[in-house]
């Protein structure tokens, strides 16, 4: 369970118990893979998202010349729009962003993540589909910075 999530280090103390569990280092570096090792050797993953990163980066340069920040995603898993199917979407192209605002959720491990903003500005465009699988370092929004 330790070696599934984003936790380095758990404690539990109780009157004359106590336990600590820590993630062996290796693990920690491979926490944001795990999905993708399902479909490949470790080996080969850990030198694809090296590989694409650049590739990514040269994509999105004409869109930052065009005055537009990419918010990407920080993890792997599954991207909401929204915090429940009940619930309308946290952002629409058009609407206004702040920093620190919520513009999603992304479900890693069974837990969900509220990913905020880190610029502020207009959304120009959504980038990827309601409940579809995202890769770390994945383009989510473009913004308008202010």
């Amino acid at each position: 369970m330790i070696n599934g999530s984003n936790i380095g280090e758990v404690s539990v103390e109780q009157k004359d118990f106590r336990i600590t569990i820590k993630q062996k280092e290796e693990h920690v570096t491979q926490v944001m893979a795990p999905a993708q090792q399902q479909f490949a050797p470790q080996p080969v993953m850990q030198q694809a998202p090296q590989q694409s990163l650049p590739s990514q980066a040269a994509e999105k340069a004409p869109e930052t010349t065009s005055n537009t920040v990419t918010i990407k995603s920080p993890m792997i898993g599954t991207f909401y729009r929204r915090p429940s199917p009940d619930k309308p979407n946290f952002l629409e192209v058009g609407d206004d962003v702040s920093v620190g605002k919520v513009v999603c959720i992304i479900e890693a491990m069974k837990l969900f993540n509220e990913i905020e903003s880190e610029v502020s500005g207009r959304v120009v465009k959504i980038l990827v589909e309601d409940s579809s699988p995202v890769e770390y370092d994945q383009p989510l929004f473009l913004v308008q910075p202010n």
